[in-house]
C-alpha cells in the first residue's frame, strides 16, 4: 500500500478538509490518542505503516470521542478499540480522526446531524449518508477511511463523492466496538481512492472474532464464469444521466470480454419497505438504553423532578429523525402489530435473499447504479418528505438487506458530479467483486 505522508502532513490535510467541508468530528492532533496508537501497535512497522485513516464516528477508537453523530453521546470516550480498528493498528495504520455522520446512521444524505458535511465537488450539495464524512474526507485528502453501512451508507457517499466504497458480506468483519444502528444489518467497510486500497484494508479487518458471534469464517471462493447481469428495475429507477454513464461502464465490461445479460427482480419495492421496518425496529431497541442512567448523557436530576420528567428530558436530546425511527420501530414490534409488520418484513427479507442468491448462482456479479441520482443540493433536500428520503435508497437497500458484498466504483460524471456503478456479489465472494471492480476501474482510467 502506498504510504508517503507523514503524520504532520496527514493531520494538516485533515484540518484543511474540515475547514473546507465540515467533515471531521474530531482530529487527533497533539493528543494521547495519536501517541497511544504508536505505543499500542504490536507491529510498529507493518504493511500499513505510514497509512493514515479517517474513521466513522460510530466506531470505537481508544482515547478518541465516539458520539455516533448524536448529542446524547457527546463526551463519550471509549477506553477500547473496535476489533476492526485494533487489527488495522496492529498492522501499523494510524487514525488521524473521526468523521461526521448522520445521528446513529439515520440518513441518506448526512443532513440528520448538527454538523453537516459538504460535497468536495460542489459544497452546495450533499455528501450522501450516513458515512458522508468518510466520503468527503477521502475525496478531499486522498486518505482512506473506515466506514459502516446498514442500508447503503458506504455506497451512497462513495457515489456522490467520486470514490470507491466497499461493503462486505454481513459477518465478514467483526462488529465489536461498533455503536449499532441495526444489529442484523450493520457492516463495517472501507472508502478509498482505488479499488486495491479499499479491498486491501478490508482484508486486514476481516476474519472471525470471539467477541462477535455473528462474525463467520469465509465460504469457498466461487469459480468465475465471466458472466454478469444488470438489474433492470434499478437501472430504470435512475435519472437519465446516471443511467447513461453507468450503462457506458457496463459496455466497457462487455468490450473486456464479459457476457452481460439482464435480470428482473420482483421484490425491489417490497425490499425497501421490509428494510425500513426491520431497521427501525432494531434501532428503537438499541436506543432504548440511552435513558440517562448508564449509557450516554447523564445530566443531574433537577429538584423535585420525577423519573418520567428526567427520562423525557434526556431522551429529548435525540434529533427529529432518531425520534421518528424510535416511534415507528417501537410501533412495528409492539404486541398486536409485530406479526402484521415486523414478522412479515422478516419473511419478505427471506424472499429478497432467495431472489438475489438465485440470480448470483448464474452470474459472477450483478450490476446497478450506486445511487439513482447525482448528489442533490441542500436546497433540494429540504423540500423532500421523509418517505422521499427513504426512496432514494432503492439501489442500495436490497443488497444490504440480503447481506451481500458490494462495491461502488466511480465511472464518470453527470452535470459535473460523480456517478457510481455498484458491483454486487454472492455471500463471501469479495474476490469476485474485487476482480470486476478492478475491471471497471481499469476501463474508466483508459477513457
Amino acid at each position: 500500500m502506498n504510504a508517503t505522508l507523514t503524520l504532520s502532513g496527514a493531520l494538516e490535510k485533515a484540518r484543511q478538509a474540515e475547514t473546507r467541508l465540515n467533515c471531521m468530528a474530531y482530529i487527533a492532533e497533539n493528543t494521547s490518542a495519536t501517541t497511544g496508537q504508536k505505543k499500542n501497535n504490536t507491529a510498529k512497522t507493518g504493511p500499513l505503516s505510514g497509512v493514515f485513516l479517517g474513521v466513522k464516528d460510530n466506531l470505537c477508537v481508544a482515547g478518541m470521542p465516539a458520539s455516533a453523530g448524536s448529542q446524547i453521546l457527546q463526551g463519550y470516550v471509549p477506553p477500547f478499540n473496535a476489533t476492526a480498528i485494533e487489527r488495522l493498528q496492529q498492522q501499523g495504520a494510524t487514525i488521524v480522526g473521526k468523521t461526521v455522520m448522520d445521528e446513529f446512521g439515520f440518513g441518506t444524505f448526512n443532513v440528520n446531524t448538527q454538523k453537516i458535511p459538504k460535497n468536495p465537488h460542489d459544497p452546495t450539495r450533499a455528501t450522501g449518508g450516513s458515512s458522508g464524512g468518510c466520503g468527503a474526507f477521502t475525496a478531499a485528502t486522498g486518505m482512506p477511511s473506515i466506514a459502516e453501512s446498514t442500508g447503503g451508507s458506504i455506497s451512497a457517499p462513495a457515489a456522490f463523492c467520486g470514490v470507491v466504497g466497499v461493503t462486505p458480506t454481513y459477518g465478514k468483519v467483526s462488529r465489536y466496538g461498533l455503536i449499532d444502528y441495526a444489529n442484523s444489518l450493520d457492516k463495517i467497510g472501507t472508502v478509498a481512492t482505488t479499488v486495491k486500497e479499499a479491498f486491501d484494508l478490508l482484508d486486514v479487518m476481516a476474519g472471525p472474532d470471539s467477541k462477535d458471534s455473528t462474525c463467520l469464517k469465509p465460504f469457498p471462493e466461487k469459480k468465475a464464469t465471466h458472466k454478469a447481469a444488470i438489474v433492470t428495475e434499478l437501472f430504470e429507477k435512475a435519472d437519465a444521466g446516471v443511467r447513461q454513464k453507468t450503462m457506458n461502464a457496463v459496455d466497457n465490461l462487455k468490450q473486456a470480454g464479459v457476457q452481460v445479460d439482464t435480470v428482473s427482480f420482483h421484490h425491489i419495492e417490497s425490499a425497501l419497505f421490509a428494510y425500513y421496518i426491520i431497521a427501525m425496529a432494531e434501532a428503537s431497541t438499541n436506543l432504548a438504553k440511552y435513558v440517562g442512567l448508564r449509557y450516554g448523557e447523564q445530566p443531574a436530576a433537577e429538584e423535585n423532578e420525577t423519573y418520567t420528567e428526567f427520562f423525557t428530558r434526556v431522551r429529548g436530546s435525540f434529533g427529529p429523525e432518531a425520534k421518528r425511527r424510535i416511534l415507528l420501530g417501537s410501533f412495528a414490534r409492539t404486541a398486536g402489530y409485530r406479526g402484521k409488520y415486523y414478522d412479515k418484513a422478516c419473511r419478505v427479507r427471506t424472499l429478497v435473499i432467495d431472489e438475489w442468491k438465485g440470480a448470483l448462482e448464474k452470474y459472477d456479479v450483478l450490476l446497478t447504479p450506486s445511487m439513482p441520482c447525482i448528489a442533490p443540493k441542500f436546497s433540494e433536500i429540504e423540500k423532500l418528505k421523509p418517505l422521499q428520503h427513504y426512496a432514494m435508497d432503492a439501489c442500495t437497500v436490497s443488497p444490504n438487506l440480503a447481506g451481500l458484498p458490494h462495491a461502488s466504483i466511480p465511472v464518470n460524471t453527470s452535470e459535473n458530479m460523480p456517478v457510481g456503478l455498484q458491483v454486487i456479489g454472492g455471500h463471501f465472494q469479495e474476490k469476485l467483486v474485487r476482480r470486476y471492480s478492478e475491471m471497471v476501474e481499469a476501463a474508466v482510467s483508459k477513457t
